[in-house]
């Protein structure tokens, strides 16, 4: 029992983040964004899943975010969330769409929901928004993991540095 609490405790409060730990972390965290941004995007853009499509959010920016013009907008946060969304799928360039999602987080609260406050029953509040750049801050703090094509890129980068061999960067002897 003894050595059970040693191995257990200890793995309880450490905060040094193992790479299995983060890999593991980081999957539902990229499903989240992925099932949220590209449900938003996807309407945004093409109405899709009953969204407003193009026409209806070019008059949401518009009129109500008063961000103008509203077709630049539209299609410039639905870009952000649709392309955010395929991107941490792949986990491309993850930490950079991530970035993006917050930003568009960023001003829907400036524009939109933060005067609405926390939680509203009457309109959206800024509650999804915080949520959503929260998760977008992990995968920007920790990288989309290992099973992503940005592994696989920055794999290769290595492999093929100057004054690398590969079997050096592989975990190999030379």
């Amino acid at each position: 029992m003894a050595a059970t609490n040693r191995g257990l405790v200890p793995a309880l409060f450490r905060t040094e983040p193992s790479e299995a730990g983060t890999d593991v972390a980081a999957i539902p965290v990229r499903i989240a964004l992925v099932w949220i941004l590209g449900y938003y995007g996807a309407g945004k853009l093409f109405g899709a899943f009953h969204g407003p499509g193009i026409h209806q959010t070019s008059l949401f920016m518009a009129q109500t975010a008063h961000l103008r013009p509203g077709g630049v907008f539209a299609v410039l946060a639905g870009c952000i969330e649709l392309g955010g969304a395929l991107a941490l799928a792949l986990g491309l360039v993850s930490r950079l769409a991530a970035l993006a999602i917050v930003g568009d987080q960023v001003m829907a609260i400036l524009t939109v929901t933060g005067s609405h406050g926390l939680v509203s029953s009457a309109r959206a509040g800024y509650d999804l928004n915080l949520t959503l750049i929260a998760l977008a801050l992990v995968v920007v703090g920790i990288g989309a993991g290992r099973l992503s094509l940005d592994a696989v890129i920055a794999r290769r980068l290595r492999s093929n540095a100057p004054g690398t061999s590969s079997a050096a960067s592989s975990g190999g002897t030379t």
